[in-house]
């Protein structure tokens, strides 16, 4: 009996989903970090006369380019929210809190990705689920300075009070 290249695909496909197997991400070059970091540059630039038009563009070229920089999603959002664009502002910040997500989980020595992590989920209005997380943050690392020292001196009291980061928060 003679298969058809049709089926012998559903058959791979299936085979491949029930095994779960996931796409890899792509390679992000050096090259393209490069590119992602003067993107930004010039967005900063533009954010500094007030053109957020011409910064959120380059901001989303700059995620198009290097999608894994938490930081770059952060100010895409925070200029989305100055367009009023709030939905796309969540959507961006939702994907800098799985950019500090995934960077935790590939160093667990990286205090920076999990403090970001509770900015994030400041910045996306989940106060409550930031609160949560620095305690367990706490908890998990009680030797960690720079997480002790950012619970301790209350930051995220401090970040909730700041109106700088009251003015980009949703």
């Amino acid at each position: 009996m003679k298969s058809s290249p049709a089926l012998l695909a559903a058959v791979v496909a299936a085979v491949l989903s029930l095994a779960g197997c996931k796409p890899k991400p792509r390679e992000i070059t050096s090259l393209q970090r490069k590119q992602a970091a003067q993107l930004v540059s010039e967005a900063q630039f533009a954010v500094t006369l007030r053109d957020y038009a011409k910064a959120e563009d380059q901001l989303a070229q700059a995620v198009a380019v290097c999608p894994d920089d938490g930081d770059t999603w952060v100010s895409l959002g925070s200029v989305r929210v100055r367009l009023g664009q709030r939905d796309t502002a969540k959507a961006a910040y939702q994907k800098a809190l799985g950019a500090f997500q995934a960077a935790a989980a590939l160093d667990p020595k990286d205090d920076q990705a999990r403090l970001r992590q509770v900015s994030a989920l400041v910045l996306l209005g989940r106060v409550d689920e930031a609160r949560a997380l620095l305690a367990k943050l706490r908890e998990q690392f009680p030797d960690n300075r720079t997480i002790r020292m950012f619970a301790d001196q209350k930051q995220l009291d401090n970040l909730l009070a700041d109106p700088a980061f009251k003015e980009i928060s949703l």
